[in-house]
């Protein structure tokens, strides 16, 4: 479907493609959006994180109501920065997480209150997913909720990479962006040890192959 709509086929790595946005946007209805947009309405003055590639829509509709935004495009920076340290005894790569960590998502000791993380940990270098998410753990408010969607399948058109652009309604708007491969699928269980030790965890039923959940600090 993903791949007719957007007249284009994931090829498996990276593309030559530039960095940015191209072609349609495609509507995704998405139940954690629904849920989180009714408390982004009510609750003014908060301060998010946006992960990927600048969307002046999201960045519009956010401030609307009143909250301060903040960028990382985490995965372009993971892929395209030198952060590989060397390699271990057994030839794997050693990543240079501190240095990652400090550059990509240093917000000078500000605190957040909603992080739009979307497929980022998807498409991450494995040594970075759990470092980020700890990260994400201690840059956030009490009670703080993260937005992120899972791959829950390593192949067919629904892994092509895509922006998340935010409406004010329950659906998310999809497009293309710059293609990385996607690095692993996750399930239920994964999901709920990789965020183990936050103060819950809501998944939301998909028609696709991609999981979505709410994770509240």
């Amino acid at each position: 479907m993903l791949g007719r709509l957007f007249d284009k086929r994931h090829k498996g790595g990276a593309t030559d493609s530039p960095a940015g946005l191209t072609g349609p946007r495609v509507p995704r209805h998405s139940g954690a959006w629904a849920v989180l947009r009714k408390r982004l309405q009510t609750e003014p003055g908060l301060r998010l994180i946006d992960i990927g590639y600048t969307s002046p829509t999201n960045i519009n509709y956010l401030t609307s109501l009143g909250h301060s935004v903040y960028m990382a495009d985490l995965v372009h920076d993971a892929c395209t920065g030198d952060w590989k340290a060397g390699e271990d005894e057994d030839g794997n790569a050693i990543w240079n997480v501190e240095g990652f960590l400090s550059q990509t998502l240093n917000f000078s000791g500000r605190l957040f209150d909603v992080v739009l993380l979307w497929t980022a940990l998807d498409y991450l270098p494995q040594a970075l997913v759990a470092p980020v998410v700890g990260h994400l753990h201690e840059s956030m408010n009490e009670g703080g909720q993260v937005l992120a969607f899972f791959h829950t399948k390593m192949q067919g058109e629904e892994i092509v990479r895509c922006r998340y652009h935010v409406t004010p309604g329950d659906e998310v708007e999809m497009q293309l962006t710059q293609q990385f491969p996607i690095q692993r699928a996750f399930t239920n269980r994964s999901i709920e040890r990789l965020f183990n030790g936050w103060g819950g965890l809501r998944q939301f039923l998909a028609k696709d192959s991609v999981s979505e959940v709410l994770i509240t600090r």
